[in-house]
């Protein structure tokens, strides 16, 4: 192409773009004009709108000082009036005090004209009393401080002879109250009272089938017999008693688990050595489960927790006991209810009652060689277990060892004695019992130089006075062995016997 037409195009395009810009600074120009014209027009307008504002606020302002100025005129002239009130009013009470004070001056000069007349009259009433005083010395023949310490003195005596009366009555009116209430509660307690008449007696014999059953409990030379007697513990006695055999032992325990077994063995007919062993075997165990059954099932019955396996089968052993054909359990059982009872009754602590007459017999369950009493036996177990020392007083007291210290211990005692001593409890009559306390007070009135002897605590303590004149110190201390000696050789009793032997010098004087 031709260089002068591409020139040509170049320079109509660059007069083109030339020609747009002048026409675009043109228009940008009349555009700005036209804006700059419409500011000035919203600032015109503006300052307008701000001056009519202006004489708005300022109208405002002035209708708002005219209204706060009203406002502070009538406030004022509100408060002048109510203080012209306060004026009028101290202005009155000004006056009435005025005439109070004028009133009370008057008053003052009464009074005064008053107590002038009284001290006059004191005077005189003064000087007549003098001369009565001395009148009534004359006549009586008494100084004034003389008739002062005898009159001080009737009424002292009087005074004390009324105290003492009122006491005495008071006295007799709370001896007369508390016996009441105390039959009252115990007669309670036995009616609430709901168990057996008798307790359970463990049976201490076999019924045989038939007589020939007795060879074969013996055995060859006596071989079945000797290994039921080791294995067991217990004596077999074997008589003339047709179809039984009487099982004998100190240990109501064994003497039970020999009951058991020989029943088993008679039942089942084999009857060997290893048979025997095995079933002896067997019923201890079951006897011992039975033991732990029935400690926990009183202790369920009783509400009362927290007890250490050994003390769970001490109790439990209790149901293998008798006391005078009295179970053992089932009557730490009653005593445990009938101590609550009282303990409801009097107030005291009715959980620590029931705990400690439940174990006051447990040292009879406990396997022991101590030559200690059941009391000190169950005193020392409930020590170990970590029981209140209530629990353990209660437990020593009950038989009046050691002194009780606390009035759940006291209610142990009552519990423990009504229990033992309801009818149908226990199966010593009368006879036997005055006459087991008549051989222990004759066995120590057999010795020389004992004066007096009385069986007290049930039989349980021998108590001796000697003469002192008679026997000294040493001779009394070796008198009490021998009397101790005696009384294990002749007489059969549970428990232990304490002898008490009392030597003294009394010397008696009258003053005439």
């Amino acid at each position: 192409m031709d260089p002068k037409i591409w020139i040509g195009c170049l320079l109509a395009l660059l007069a083109g773009l030339i020609f747009g810009w002048i026409i675009r600074w043109l228009y940008a120009r009349i555009k700005l004009t036209s804006s700059e014209q419409f500011a000035e027009r919203i600032k015109h307008d503006a300052i307008k709108e701000a001056e009519a504002k202006k004489k708005e606020i300022l109208l405002e302002a002035k209708e708002q000082v005219i209204r706060e100025r009203n406002q502070q005129e009538r406030e004022t002239r509100e408060r002048r009036a109510e203080l012209q009130r306060y004026e009028r009013r101290v202005v009155q009470k000004e006056e009435a005090i005025d005439k109070k004070t004028a009133q009370i001056e008057r008053t003052e000069q009464i009074f005064s004209e008053k107590e002038k007349a009284f001290q006059h009259r004191e005077e005189v009433l003064s000087q007549e009393e003098q001369r009565y005083r001395s009148e009534l010395e004359r006549i009586s023949g008494l100084s004034t401080e003389e008739a002062k310490s005898l009159i001080i003195q009737n009424l002292e005596n009087e005074a004390k002879h009324d105290a003492q009366s009122l006491i005495n009555k008071i006295e007799q009116e709370t001896n007369l109250a508390a016996e009441k209430r105390a039959r009252d509660i115990l007669v309670t307690t036995i009616q609430r009272l709901a168990t057996d008449v008798t307790g359970d007696v463990t049976v201490s014999s076999v019924t045989l089938p038939n007589d020939e059953m007795k060879g074969r409990i013996i055995g060859r030379e006596g071989r079945n017999i000797r290994t039921l007697e080791t294995f067991t513990g217990a004596d077999i006695i074997i008589d003339d008693t047709p179809e039984a055999v009487v099982i004998s032992c100190f240990d109501p325990v064994r003497r039970e688990i020999a009951k058991i077994a020989l029943e088993r063995l008679i039942l089942d007919g084999r009857i060997h050595p290893a048979r025997i062993e095995e079933v002896v075997i067997k019923v201890s165990k079951d006897i011992s489960q039975k033991i732990f059954e029935e400690g926990e099932k009183v202790l369920f019955d009783m509400g009362i927790h927290n007890f250490k396996q050994d003390a769970v089968r001490a109790l439990g052993r209790l149901y293998f006991r008798t006391s005078y054909g009295q179970n053992v359990l089932q009557h730490s059982r009653e005593v445990a209810v009938i101590a609550g009872m009282l303990a409801a009754e009097v107030g005291c602590n009715r959980e620590i009652a029931k705990r400690a007459a439940l174990l006051h017999d447990i040292g009879k369950g406990v396997e022991t060689d101590s030559d200690m009493n059941h009391a000190e036996i169950g005193m020392d177990m409930a020590r170990k277990m970590g029981e209140d020392p209530r629990i353990i007083n209660a437990i020593g007291s009950h038989h009046n060892d050691i002194e009780p210290t606390c009035v759940e211990a006291v209610i142990v005692q009552i519990a423990d004695a009504i229990s033992a001593a309801r009818p149908g409890a226990r199966k010593e009559t009368l006879d036997n019992y005055m006459k087991r306390l008549e051989n222990l007070e004759n066995i120590a009135a057999g010795f020389n130089g004992v004066d007096k002897s009385f069986a007290i605590q049930a039989g349980r303590e021998l108590r001796i006075m000697v003469n002192n004149e008679t026997l000294s110190d040493d001779q009394a201390r070796e008198l009490a062995k021998e009397i101790a000696k005696k009384i294990e050789n002749d007489l059969r009793y549970p428990g232990r016997i304490k002898v008490t032997m009392i030597r003294e010098t009394r010397i008696t004087e009258y003053a005439r």
